[in-house]
């Protein structure tokens, strides 16, 4: 249930806040993964779901510019 909600938020969005909300989840998985490498990483599962979601970004952010350039 909580991917799905995830997912009409993130059709909501434009473009631009797409990439945005990429980077930060990619900066929070940067900083997940230095955890990891000093053994102070709390919740190891999180790295696999900022991966999944940066995922998911992409794949939206690639219909959204295909469906703007058939347009």
């Amino acid at each position: 249930m909580k991917s799905k909600n995830q997912l009409v938020e993130l059709r909501a969005l434009g473009l631009k806040e797409l990439l945005a909300k990429e980077q930060e989840c990619r900066e929070e998985l940067f900083r997940l993964r230095m955890q990891k490498s000093t053994a102070a990483l709390e919740k190891p599962s999180r790295i696999k779901e900022l991966k999944k979601m940066i995922a998911r970004i992409k794949t939206i952010s690639k219909e959204k510019s295909k469906a703007e350039n058939l347009s």
